[in-house]
């Protein structure tokens, strides 16, 4: 049986992975860790040279040496490979194997981190009417309608059937809004799809494993969830 321990830093796109997990049945425990005060702490940091979420231990194979694994998209791969006999991936056989693959690498290619350069932009105070600003917001259109359009005509990003690349993408659309506001109104793909994706009981485990507090109704609303607030910010 496998020995993996999920390191989660909540409110993040770590959550991809007990959704994976989840999903496949495969067993896993989950250690959770807070934002100080937007990013990692110290004892994440210390597992691994980037110090980032998520962040896989897989301690079946030695477990006095374990061995640690970040990115999501690699862990993702991984898991699927090698303990979740290739489940929620199409084989090169597959007619849509290639929209699989294209659909799994956006998130991270793409759509993520174009969503995080406008989040940058605000975050360092350039004005909306700024030239820089507005080809980072049009860039978010275009990639947001791109998804959007093929949603409109298909039940998941790789065709008929739920895949890992609506595991990878979900997150983009829900949590990440916590940190950059992105209205869905105008987007009813996406807003049928994630009703759809986060119905999945596999979804609602995972969530309640690593986000319990996460509002997922408002996380899945056209207008989006609050502002993610540091706990040190918070009121008493």
């Amino acid at each position: 049986m496998a020995k993996l321990t999920v390191h989660h830093l909540q409110v993040g796109q770590g959550e991809r992975i007990p959704f994976l997990l989840e999903e496949l049945g495969i067993p896993y425990e989950i250690k959770l860790y807070q934002r100080s005060p937007f990013l990692s702490p110290p004892e994440l940091k210390e597992k691994h040279p980037m110090g980032a979420s998520p962040l896989l231990e897989d301690a079946t194979s030695n477990p006095e040496n374990p061995l640690f694994l970040a990115e999501s998209g690699a862990i993702v791969d991984y898991v699927i490979n090698k303990y979740g006999s290739g489940r929620l991936a199409l084989p090169p056989s597959h007619p849509n194997y290639a929209d699989y693959l294209y659909w799994l690498h956006f998130s991270n290619g793409n759509l993520q981190p174009t969503i995080f350069r406008r989040f940058q932009a605000r975050l360092f105070g350039i004005d909306s009417q700024d030239p820089r600003y507005q080809g980072t917001d049009e860039r978010v259109k275009k990639a947001v309608g791109h998804l959007n359009n093929r949603l409109e005509s298909n039940d998941y990003l790789a065709g008929d059937e739920f895949t890992a690349a609506d595991v990878m993408t979900t997150w983009c659309f829900t949590t990440i809004r916590r940190f950059e506001p992105l209205d869905l109104t105008e987007y009813p793909g996406i807003l049928a799809w994630l009703k759809r994706v986060t119905a999945r009981p596999a979804y609602q485990r995972a969530m309640k494993k690593g986000d319990p507090d996460e509002d997922l109704e408002a996380s899945i609303s056209a207008t989006g969830p609050p502002r993610f607030v540091p706990k040190s910010e918070q009121k008493l």
